[in-house]
């Protein structure tokens, strides 16, 4: 039986936390999980040191990067077979786990994304109009790139297999994690796939996400795609 880890950033998520690991552990009590606590200034950590809650506390913010390569390295360590991003706002559905696992043990995949668009009816929560805008801005570039449609390239809803986990690990993208991880890996020939889940909305707190900056992630993340898509076939020629 796989050994399977959630890995959960969290960073000022003081409303949240809690009720995301409870509902982790009345869906399957032996699903193990990770918080990862990204240097969060409002009581998060008090809340996960008093609930004796599985976590890792990082001293200093290192951004959604830094905190789930953390969580990369916790699996590698701990010998995982199956590692998960899993949000700590509320807005991933563990009864999906099981989906996005099962391309992994079955061999069929390396990595598989939940997404919410590859079937629009699973979930009723599609995000802001920008935030669709910029995710299709970003998938055109990653076909373009890598030969290879990705549906939801910012999910954050993610499996990947005992492969990756060692290669992020040692090297994960800090300024746009998900879709220059997925452009690594699509690079280096591994399988992706995605499968439809269904999203909720952010359960409490704020993004901190506005429209002027979806505009400015989209174009940066597009430039981001396309000098890591060159460095990587460089790499691989040489």
């Amino acid at each position: 039986m796989e050994k399977i880890l959630l890995i959960i950033p969290a960073y000022n998520e003081e409303e949240n936390i809690l009720k995301v690991c409870k509902k982790i552990k009345e869906f399957d009590q032996n699903l193990d999980y990770v918080v990862i606590n990204d240097g969060s200034k409002d009581n998060t950590l008090k809340i996960l040191q008093e609930n004796n809650l599985n976590h890792i506390n990082l001293i200093h913010n290192l951004g959604i990067g830094g905190a789930v390569q953390t969580g990369y390295k916790y699996a590698y360590e701990n010998n995982y077979d199956i590692a998960i991003q899993f949000d700590g706002d509320g807005q991933h559905d563990v009864s999906y786990v099981s989906q996005i696992c099962e391309p992994l043990i079955s061999g069929q995949a390396d990595m598989c994304i939940g997404t919410r668009y590859l079937d629009k009816s699973s979930s009723e929560f599609q995000s802001t109009f920008m935030r669709r805008l910029g995710k299709n801005i970003i998938s055109t570039m990653i076909r373009i790139c890598c030969h290879k449609k990705i549906t939801d390239p910012t999910s954050g809803f993610r499996a990947v297999n005992k492969k990756i986990i060692e290669l992020f690990a040692k090297d994960y993208p800090i300024q746009y994690p998900e879709p220059e991880s997925t452009v690594e890996v699509l690079k280096r020939k591994y399988n992706v796939i995605e499968k439809p889940v269904s999203m909720n909305e952010r359960q409490g707190g704020k993004s901190s996400i506005n429209p002027l900056k979806s505009i400015d992630y989209m174009i940066k993340v597009s430039l981001a795609i396309f000098i890591d898509s060159v460095s990587l076939k460089k790499m691989f020629k040489s």
